[in-house]
């Protein structure tokens, strides 16, 4: 079992977790199909869609950089298009493209709101929908979107009220599709870490080194998402899955090789937000 051959189509992607999910089904020779905006390079931030691509094809899989942005319908209809054009079709759709910001209500521009919203929940909604008549006519379909199970407890809903909001509504609305689509054989499931991982948002909003220090490299979010896209669409749908539960079904209990930083017992990582 591989995905060589398959095409994903991803938003997002040009570095951080996007880009690992992206990495690892090159490995295999799959098809990268990216709707991200970063064509240039930011001052602050690694990589762009167009480094991404080198990266993927240089892994062993083919790449399609596309620009544009997931709040566009016209944008994403023409990811969809062109990554039909390229590959012949679309195996895989990853709701990869997240906007955090953890200010209180009060705090909260409203601006940021909207964008949050507009990225994580509409854009979700709207690229998979798009997705679905060539999901559809694919051997083994599967939407991966990553964002939390659905846990309202005070302790993270009364900490970020807006972004937690936003995570949910990837969730209901990937939950959704899972059950409007069952009958064509289309997988939705969501994907979510135990620990904090070890990227840019996390070392720029959350804590800075202390805790990237305490956290895992995205390279156990990739493994794990690897092991969702193989399983059968049919039965392995509808669900909230945990990273580090993907991993253990698959045979894996060791997890000390994913440490940002080597030897850090798990005990001293930072726990994730929705979690607990």
């Amino acid at each position: 079992m591989s995905l060589a051959g398959k095409t994903i189509l991803m938003s997002g992607g040009s570095r951080g977790i996007g880009l690992a999910i992206a990495l690892r089904a090159a490995a295999d020779g799959a098809n990268i199909a990216m709707l991200a905006k970063t064509d240039t390079p930011h001052p602050k931030l690694e990589g762009t869609i167009h480094t991404a691509a080198e990266q993927i094809r240089a892994a062993g899989g083919q790449a399609l950089a596309i620009v544009g942005d997931v709040r566009d319908d016209s944008d994403i209809t023409e990811a969809v298009m062109k990554t039909q054009g390229e590959f012949g079709g679309i195996d895989i759709v990853i709701n990869n493209a997240s906007v955090i910001d953890l200010s209180r209500s009060l705090d909260l521009d409203p601006k940021k709101y909207d964008l949050m919203q507009d990225v994580n929940v509409r854009g979700t909604f709207m690229l998979s929908r798009a997705a679905v008549p060539m999901l559809k006519d694919a051997e083994n379909p599967h939407i991966l979107s990553l964002s939390p199970p659905l846990n309202p407890t005070p302790k993270w809903l009364g900490a970020h009220t807006g972004y937690t909001l936003a995570k949910f509504g990837m969730t209901m609305a990937t939950l959704g599709l899972a059950a409007e689509f069952a009958r064509d054989g289309i997988a939705a499931n969501t994907l979510w870490p135990r620990t904090t991982i070890a990227t840019a948002a996390v070392q720029n909003l959350l804590g800075g080194d202390k805790v990237m220090a305490a956290s895992r490299t995205p390279d156990i979010y990739a493994d794990a998402a690897y092991q969702v896209l193989l399983q059968p669409a049919g039965s392995y749908t509808g669900q909230t899955l945990i990273v580090e539960d993907v991993l253990e079904a698959a045979g894996v209990t060791d997890f000390s090789g994913y440490a940002a930083i080597p030897g850090t017992p798990d005990g001293a990582l930072f726990p994730d937000i929705f979690l607990d």
